[in-house]
């Protein structure tokens, strides 16, 4: 098997587990409504739901990269895989009604966060590991593209099914099914890659007058100083990101667009942001990091107060245009990790990561809430806007870091 083909094979393989638990994940936005009738659940119910499920895989994904430096990330991630599926199953079975539905609703999208959170740290630290160099920003550009397209692929099957009129049940018992399948397919062909295993297993593979791995103390961060400005940028990043997606619908509204249109807003956005996801990380490789995310950011920042002063369906033209930026800085984000962590320790690096973005996701939506309450959506959203480029100076503080460790482009094959 050549080099390039072993790689491929192990980025289709994670792709395919991202593809799958995020579109489990977002199908719930189409789900809860469904539920919410047939359960006769109130709002404070469903926002329990959708917290339970957030909060799952904000809890468990640094104890996913803690545990997977001994168990093996494709252990770990062929049982979080397992316990998704089985947990949609779960869900299309008859559960009962009143409260004894809710509560099992709950308990069972508790658990399918919970076997969610060990997808994203331990796919990307494997593509990660498989992509050494500067193809890395790119390779994991593929694998943060393949998410989006779970996601469409499964919001949008549903949104189908349902508007011909069928039930939702089957299709959710067709998901979890495809998650078990999927569970089983990692178990198979991880190991015949060669990649993901348990301690015992990398010890195995070296030659016996080799020295054994063993697990260092520590986080394997090769550069403090960068690694904080790379997660500072990030939880900028992501708050920017949950902050805009939340209230963009109500600016339209408020300019004056319909809100069966506004509604769209967030899947136009969406659209642009699987170009940036896949295009980014690409585009860092051509052109550096620090060079990238400063593009991506001031292109976020201005589009976003381009917005703002734009009539109303103009503003609405720019939407997928923001998104490339939007969704783009994370994928070169993503893909510094492996250049200031080290290898053997990506899996609770990326676990950090993921989990800082996680409670962004939680927080920032509120935050920009109490603020729209207080002083309106428009100046919200220009807030928003603006602090995004706080990041400018931030890779300024990043640069030095990633000239001491990146791989310089001119290495690129």
């Amino acid at each position: 098997m050549t080099q390039p083909n072993h790689q491929r094979r192990i980025l289709i393989t994670c792709g395919s587990a991202h593809a799958l638990h995020d579109g489990l994940v977002d199908m719930l936005y189409v789900l809860l409504p469904v539920l919410a009738q047939s359960f006769g659940l109130n709002y404070a119910q469903v926002g329990m739901i959708r917290a339970a499920n957030k909060a799952a895989m904000a809890m468990f994904q640094i104890p996913a990269g803690l545990m997977a430096e001994r168990l093996g990330e494709r252990n770990l991630l062929a049982f979080g895989t397992l316990c998704t599926g089985l947990s949609f199953i779960a869900l299309g079975l008859p559960l009962g009604g009143g409260s004894t539905g809710y509560y099992s609703i709950l308990i069972i999208l508790f658990m399918a966060g919970f076997g969610a959170a060990f997808q994203h740290p331990l796919c990307s630290a494997l593509v990660s590991n498989a992509y050494p160099g500067n193809r890395r920003r790119g390779a994991l550009g593929t694998y943060n593209f393949t998410g989006d397209v779970g996601k469409f692929t499964f919001a949008g099957s549903l949104s189908l099914v349902l508007a011909a009129g069928y039930s939702w049940e089957a299709p959710v018992i067709t998901a979890g099914t495809l998650g078990v399948l999927i569970a089983v397919i990692i178990i198979i062909a991880l190991p015949t890659l060669k990649t993901g295993g348990t301690l015992s297993d990398k010890s195995s593979q070296l030659d016996q007058a080799s020295p054994k791995p063993t697990l260092k103390p520590g986080w394997g961060i090769r550069d403090r100083t960068g690694f904080t400005a790379l997660c500072a940028i990030a939880v900028i990043d992501s708050s920017t990101r949950s902050g805009f997606l939340t209230f963009i619908a109500f600016l339209m509204i408020e300019k004056g667009v319909s809100s069966g249109l506004a509604t769209v807003a967030v899947p136009v956005i969406f659209i642009g942001g699987m170009v940036g996801k896949l295009a980014c990380g690409f585009l860092a490789d051509r052109i550096g990091v620090i060079r990238t995310v400063v593009l991506t950011e001031l292109a976020t920042g201005g589009g976003i107060l381009l917005a703002l002063v734009l009539p109303n369906l103009a503003a609405y033209a720019i939407l997928p245009l923001i998104g490339i930026a939007l969704n783009g800085t994370s994928s070169v984000l993503y893909g510094t990790i492996g250049d200031l962590v080290d290898s053997d320790r990506q899996s609770r690096a990326f676990g950090l990561f993921y989990t800082l973005g996680s409670i962004c996701g939680i927080l920032a939506p509120l935050g920009y809430g109490l603020m729209g309450d207080w002083v309106g959506i428009t100046t919200t959203l220009a807030v928003v806007g603006i602090v995004v480029f706080l990041t400018i100076p931030l890779c300024l503080v990043l640069r030095p870091s990633i000239a001491t460790h990146a791989v310089p482009q001119s290495t690129a094959k």
